[in-house]
């Protein structure tokens, strides 16, 4: 049976180790609209289960915390586990360890399935396999991901994370930062979906909203990418990651004010 320290995941895990309250203080949280429209694919108003994979730290597992009966966040990082415990407040929502492709949920029981951010880190097909065992029929299954940045008011703030983002990799190819993870690209989703033969319809739309944010935020969201969590753990300083070149940068752009923020998810479903 696989489980959560299964040595095929362990770089997953270790990679998401260590900085969890990072992690859930600067990421976004899901769009307003993705519990309306998804409620209405699986043709509820309140689900009687959701079921949220790779949850991480709970997040958009607590998003549906009044939107459903029940809610349970998967995930197999135990660091992450227990900062989703400690921010969870409400009664209806629980976690437990476990792999994407192996949930120990019993069969037909969801009415939805999402993965916020986290499809990419899961084996496609045996995912989709325990999605179909899983969900009721008609059920859905939704996978999100946001593209980086976010719009800001400031461009210049955008184009020095993309410098940043940019700046990391020569330090990616030059570092063991992806040795043993078990990865895919995010584009490839829809199509794998697909061609799994799990769904009877798939299709992918964008949904919009909008946050605040600041450049200790943008900063924020830099430490919480995983590559440089594992650069910082391989004991490279944050000037040579570029972390401080990147608040040099936008400390004048930015000083200490709050702006408004516009972050696009895109969203791939699957129809039982």
């Amino acid at each position: 049976m696989v489980s959560p320290t299964d040595p095929e995941f362990a770089a997953n895990i270790a990679r998401f180790t260590g900085f969890a309250d990072v992690y859930d203080a600067h990421r976004p949280r899901p769009p307003a609209a993705l519990a309306d429209v998804l409620c209405a694919l699986a043709g509820v108003e309140r689900p009687a289960l959701v079921v949220d994979l790779g949850c991480g730290t709970g997040s958009s597992t607590r998003y549906w915390a009044e939107r459903a009966e029940v809610v349970i966040g998967v995930e197999p990082s135990a660091d992450m586990r227990r900062q989703a415990e400690a921010a969870t407040e409400a009664a209806n929502v629980t976690y437990r360890a476990g792999l994407s492709h192996e949930t120990g949920i019993p069969d037909h029981c969801a009415d939805i399935i999402t993965c916020s951010q986290s499809l990419h880190w899961m084996l496609p097909e045996p995912t989709f396999a325990e999605a179909a065992r899983v969900l009721r029929p008609n059920g859905v299954f939704a996978a999100y991901d946001y593209d980086w940045p976010p719009i800001t008011p400031r461009w210049e703030a955008q184009a020095a994370y993309t410098r940043f983002r940019a700046g990391i990799g020569p330090l990616i190819q030059t570092h063991p930062v992806e040795d043993g993870l078990v990865s895919f690209e995010k584009e490839g989703h829809l199509e794998r979906m697909g061609r799994s033969g799990r769904f009877r319809f798939t299709r992918e739309f964008m949904l919009h909203h909008a946050d605040e944010g600041s450049a200790e935020r943008l900063v924020g969201l830099a430490l919480s990418l995983g590559a440089v969590q594992t650069l910082l753990k391989l004991g490279l300083s944050p000037a040579e990651i570029g972390i401080d070149r990147l608040r040099d940068e936008l400390s004048p752009l930015l000083g200490t004010a709050t702006e408004r923020w516009y972050w696009t998810s895109r969203v791939r479903v699957g129809i039982m």
